[in-house]
């Protein structure tokens, strides 16, 4: 491979003649998309009824500068949930701040009192239209949203759905993340439009409308708080606990919060991903069925202490755990936001297991509901990153000072990632900002989020402008590692580290490529990694590092540092050497 480096800050550009054309990098699930059905699996595996309908297919789609659905000519074609920039799509289109996309199919009204139209994501305002008559409207990308659409359906058997949106994507100051029209270094290819399954439910005239659930492993008490959509009749609600078929426990109440309690329950960590099952019902007065939703839970207590030494560590489950993982962009060359099937999402989980690692931290972009899911299953801890947006601040300044819509946006959207996560076990920390990027109010704003979520550990800002709140003085330091000082009150962690980089010929999106330093070989790439988290493990016990996250899990369009490549076709380590490097970094605080 002929290469140049050049040197841009502490980053370092690698230049290849031996890649493919950016948006023509397939991964191993590329060609097993399905054409008419993607994403055929249930969407929202936290809260299931039996009866859905999946939207997800080809789709009628104009991209124009029309904001009228009457002067709108669908003139081609695009393949849901992908966004309209991915290669799946059959689009690849580039989206602006001018552009107005539209999407139209017809479906079939389901058998059920009430009909529901949910969407995972729309990136990102959203106006919906059901035979022609505008049924909602949502703004936010990151997070699902449903409307109630039985009015607007007619007898006739073809029911047309129509989705208007539009993104600015960083012409605008909403949350966003890594997204931009222009895409270079640490920023990448936007996401537009649906990037998340579509789908109908039907239910009845009185439902579940949502449940909140909390486990409480000291006491062994499962705590559900009920919300129900209609009314017109008594109600009482009902909780079983299973093991598999195995009814543990059930519990009843006439008021919608219901307390079940399970004699020495079972906690869930990393090592024992325990999770119970639970069915929750809705009746009427006279015990006659409404409503049924399955969900599951798990015993977990995060929260931070002080260990035998005297050090402010993290806790979990009462004892001392130092938190170690990748950063994790969530991105894939082939499906952008989206993964190409739920196998590949599943795959970036399993491979951060397998290494050793019992941590990810999901930075700036928030993932389908599914891969929580499957954090829970596997044992993975999950610290769940705040969307960025806005304008960007150095260390040594001020807080920015957003506009009131701004301000307001971010609030509606923080709280409503945390409303749509808050039931999975496996997230142990919100962080709301990340290196400064549209932080502001952070006093204000952390409150905010402890408040909304006090049964979680709070990471207030990762790295650069630290203001002395949250449970966390974190820093981050390339290529690394480092640690500040555990403080009386909250405990040190390496929020970023790492970075190294080892460019793969034919695996990379681009010609231009770039890690924090670069190596040219497998054995050179992990003897620098083993070097680096022996020097990591140190630093565990003295000063009294908490956590530190490794950047990062794979290859991101023009950076080259990821443990695998961008496809995820290739580990770039010697596997056996890096997972052994991995757990001598935890020594006796795992």
């Amino acid at each position: 491979m002929a290469c140049h480096c050049a040197r841009f800050g502490q980053r370092f550009f690698t230049m290849s003649t031996e890649a493919p054309t950016p948006h023509h990098l397939s991964t191993p699930w590329t060609g097993k998309v399905s054409k008419t059905l993607p994403h055929p699996e249930y969407p929202r595996p936290q809260f299931v009824r039996s009866e859905w309908v999946n939207l997800n297919g080809t789709w009628e789609f104009s991209q124009c500068r029309e904001s009228r659905l009457s002067a709108v000519i669908f003139d081609q074609k695009i393949l849901v949930p992908f966004p309209v920039e991915s290669a799946l799509s059959g689009v690849t289109s580039h989206v602006t701040e001018e552009d107005h996309l539209w999407y139209r199919r017809t479906f079939n009204r389901p058998a059920g009192e009430r009909v529901l139209l949910h969407f995972g994501a729309v990136d990102f305002s959203t106006t919906v239209f059901v035979n022609g008559v505008e049924v909602g409207h949502h703004k936010g990308g990151f997070d699902p949203f449903s409307f109630d659409i039985t009015e607007a359906l007619i007898s006739q058997a073809d029911q047309e759905l129509v989705v208007y949106a539009t993104d600015p994507v960083d012409a605008g100051a909403q949350p966003r993340g890594k997204q931009v029209r222009s895409p270079e270094g640490i920023f990448y290819t936007s996401t537009s439009g649906i990037w998340q399954t579509v789908w109908l439910e039907p239910v009845p005239a009185i439902s579940i409308e949502k449940a909140v659930i909390h486990a409480d492993p000291n006491t062994g008490e499962i705590l559900v708080n009920f919300s129900v959509r209609g009314s017109g009749v008594e109600t009482k609600f009902e909780v079983q606990v299973l093991n598999g078929d195995v009814v543990l426990a059930t519990a009843q109440s006439d008021s919608a919060t219901v307390s079940v309690k399970i004699t020495d329950p079972k906690v869930w960590s990393p090592e024992s991903p325990f999770l119970y099952d639970l069915k929750l019902k809705l009746l009427d007065e006279s015990g006659a069925h409404l409503d049924t939703v399955e969900s599951y839970t798990a015993f977990r207590e995060i929260k931070i202490a002080t260990d035998s030494q005297g050090i402010r560590r993290i806790f979990l489950n009462g004892e001392p755990c130092f938190m170690f993982g990748p950063l994790d962009q969530g991105f894939w060359p082939d499906g952008l936001f989206t993964p190409p099937t739920d196998e590949a999402l599943k795959y970036d989980i399993e491979v951060t297991k397998r290494l050793g690692f019992n941590m990810i931290r999901k930075h700036v972009k928030v993932e389908p509901d599914r891969w929580y899911t499957w954090c829970d299953r596997l044992g993975i801890l999950v610290w769940q990153d705040m969307p960025s947006g806005d304008k960007s601040i150095r260390p040594e300044e001020p807080d920015i000072e957003r506009t009131p819509e701004s301000a307001a946006q971010f609030e509606l959207e923080l709280k409503a990632m945390m409303d749509a996560l808050r039931n999975h076990p496996s997230i142990v920390c919100w962080i709301p900002f990340n290196e400064g990027w549209g932080q502001f109010d952070t006093a204000r704003i952390t409150d905010l989020t402890r408040a909304y979520d006090p049964t979680r550990i709070l990471d207030s800002t990762t790295g650069w402008s630290d203001r002395g709140v949250g449970d966390m003085m974190d820093i981050h330091d390339y290529p690394g590692p480092s640690s500040p000082q555990p403080e009386e009150h909250r405990v040190a962690v390496l929020g970023e580290f790492g970075g190294l980089g080892l460019p793969v010929p034919g695996h990379m999106w681009q010609a231009e490529n770039w890690g924090y330093q670069s190596y040219k070989t497998e054995a050179e790439l992990t003897q620098a990694v083993i070097d680096m988290f022996a020097k990591l493990a140190k630093l565990v016990d003295e000063p009294g590092l908490a956590a530190a996250v490794y950047t990062q899990t794979t290859d991101v369009e023009t950076e080259a540092n990821g443990l695998m490549t961008y496809d995820r076709a290739v580990l770039k380590m010697d596997e056996a050497k890096l997972r052994e490097a991995i757990l001598a970094v935890y020594g006796s605080h795992k």
